[in-house]
């Protein structure tokens, strides 16, 4: 393994761990009690085995999902793809990253929800992100070898900090109104699994890694 697979598998990783893995696979793992291996064996397909499957398929065409998406109709191609980027876009994923953003770190030290700071910190987390975005030729070492270990610190310390404050109190019963039988907690963990959008976003997502791939020098459709 080089150091460019190693920062690729780390931008990988950061431009799909969303507000969703942030928020859905605790709670799976709070609710789901007994249930808690089928719900999450069934979070971890639609979470990370869908995406990691639509990056390898939008790797196959030369034109990524346009190319084939437009073998089935130029219009459908148009009004599909609008509509997923309407949709890991400005509708739904990227509000929810900043708000997500907002809640768990700047709420619990000001003790305030205000629209007004919300609006402030938005502001100055979408010009970060623009600025991060201008050069697509850097977006592996900008992600991949800066964000991504300040992005997996946070992580490991938040799962620290979870197991001192919740470690010894933990439920081992699964939340009766959710999750009633395997096949129920294998269901829920599959649905909260698509939620993370990462399954939809792998459909944008494919261009923008195969592109930092040819960046490196890797050109051939087989090495990438």
């Amino acid at each position: 393994m080089n150091k460019n697979t190693l920062f690729i598998g780390f931008m990988l990783f950061a431009i799909f761990f969303g507000a969703g893995n942030l928020i859905f696979p605790p709670n799976l793992g709070l609710e789901s009690g007994q249930f808690f291996w089928p719900s999450i064996l069934a979070f971890v397909i639609t979470g990370i085995g869908l995406p990691l499957m639509g990056v390898m398929v939008g790797a196959l065409d030369k034109q990524g999902y346009i190319g084939s998406i437009n073998k089935i109709h130029p219009v459908f191609s148009v009004v599909f793809l609008v509509s997923i980027y309407l949709t890991i876009g400005p509708l739904f994923a990227i509000p929810r990253t900043a708000s997500t953003s907002f809640e768990m770190t700047v709420t619990p030290i000001i003790h305030s929800s205000s629209p007004v700071w919300l609006f402030v910190f938005s502001v100055i987390y979408f010009l970060i992100v623009l600025y991060l975005c201008l050069n697509p030729g850097k977006i592996v070492d900008r992600i991949g070898a800066i964000l991504t270990p300040l992005l997996l610190i946070t992580i490991i310390a938040m799962i620290i900090k979870g197991f001192v404050d919740f470690g010894g109190s933990t439920q081992n019963t699964a939340n009766p109104e959710v999750y009633t039988s395997v096949l129920g907690g294998f269901s829920k963990g599959f649905t909260e699994g698509y939620l993370t959008m990462d399954a939809i976003a792998a459909i944008a997502f494919s261009m923008i890694v195969v592109n930092a791939i040819k960046a490196t020098g890797i050109k051939h459709a087989n090495d990438i």
